[in-house]
């Protein structure tokens, strides 16, 4: 049923062997856990303090970026370090960096002039809170600090931060995420085939967490070209199975759980997995997505067990 690009065809591979049992389930939680902890202090250190000046800008910088959220980008860099054996204290700034990316973009995407949603993370929006203008130079400050910390000496060699810094620009500009939002903005109220669809999506989302798994494998070591090419396919699918995991919660799940407005995709007449193909086929396009995500995996054997537990994690939310 698949029509994205690079689908090859064949049959996914079975997952890799991951921790089986209440006590694996545990220590992914465990880690998972102790990620999201250990990024929001990393956040907590590098965002400007809220006293400092210009304040109320400051202010909103940490409102957007601090106090929630599931942290998915940043756990996928950790758990793609793990492959390259990366130093989790460089890890710290990578995964920094694509949350800020990230939090910038919703600070942005819920503007008036945008998305105008008024409910993120379960409380009110940036702009909601600080006003339009406040929101807007926020969301452009998390921006520029995403790359101030991709070019801190502490990440070592500096041609890989050279291609490190080039890859998460790309993800975020007009060949990635903010064109992704110009094609989603064009898009409101007309049917797009499912080529159309998965474009704009691998732009709008999928972008920037295929840019969290490579670049938190640029951190360490290098990996050999058949790995890096399965690694580049397993984000790209995630990537996917994220948006579309998206779109069903969109549909199914409440507006306190979600923690944002729910059914407003539908509300709008924007395009989704589900007004395209249907609740059930969507679901069962994320099935599918999701044994990609392992297939691409299996090179990887045991190692990639946090990569795995993570495409698990993705698929399986409720929020």
């Amino acid at each position: 049923m698949s029509t994205h690009p690079d689908h090859d065809g064949s049959s996914p591979s079975p997952p890799p062997p991951l921790p089986q049992g209440e006590r694996g389930v545990e220590r992914f939680t465990e880690w998972m856990n102790n990620i999201q902890t250990r990024v929001e202090a990393a956040l907590h250190r590098h965002l400007p303090s809220a006293g400092s000046m210009p304040q109320r800008l400051h202010e909103a910088m940490r409102y957007a970026a601090l106090g929630g959220g599931k942290r998915v980008r940043p756990l996928l860099v950790f758990a793609a370090g793990e492959l390259t054996g990366a130093a989790p204290e460089k890890l710290d700034l990578v995964a920094c960096a694509v949350e800020l990316i990230h939090a910038y973009s919703l600070a942005h995407d819920d503007l008036p002039c945008m998305d105008n949603d008024i409910l993120r993370r379960g409380r009110p929006t940036c702009h909601v809170e600080y006003g339009e203008a406040t929101a807007l130079l926020a969301g452009d400050s998390l921006q520029t600090l995403a790359f101030e910390l991709l070019a801190q000496p502490a990440l070592g060699d500096p041609a890989r931060q050279l291609e490190m810094i080039t890859l998460l620009a790309r993800a975020s500009g007009s060949c990635g995420m903010a064109g992704g939002q110009a094609l989603d903005l064009a898009a409101v109220g007309k049917p797009l085939e499912q080529p159309e669809l998965e474009l704009m999506h691998a732009l709008k989302t999928g972008a920037l967490i295929r840019a969290a798994v490579l670049l938190g494998a640029l951190t360490g070591a290098p990996l050999p070209a058949e790995e890096n090419r399965q690694l580049d396919r397993f984000a790209r699918r995630a990537g996917l199975l994220f948006q579309v995991i998206d779109d069903i919660l969109d549909c199914t799940t409440s507006t306190a759980t979600l923690g944002k407005t729910a059914g407003k995709d539908a509300a709008a007449a924007k395009p989704t997995y589900v007004a395209l193909l249907g609740l059930h086929a969507a679901r069962a396009y994320a099935a599918e997505l999701r044994g990609e995500t392992f297939a691409a995996l299996a090179v990887f054997g045991q190692r990639a067990a946090r990569l795995g537990q993570l495409a698990d994690f993705i698929c399986d939310r409720q929020f």
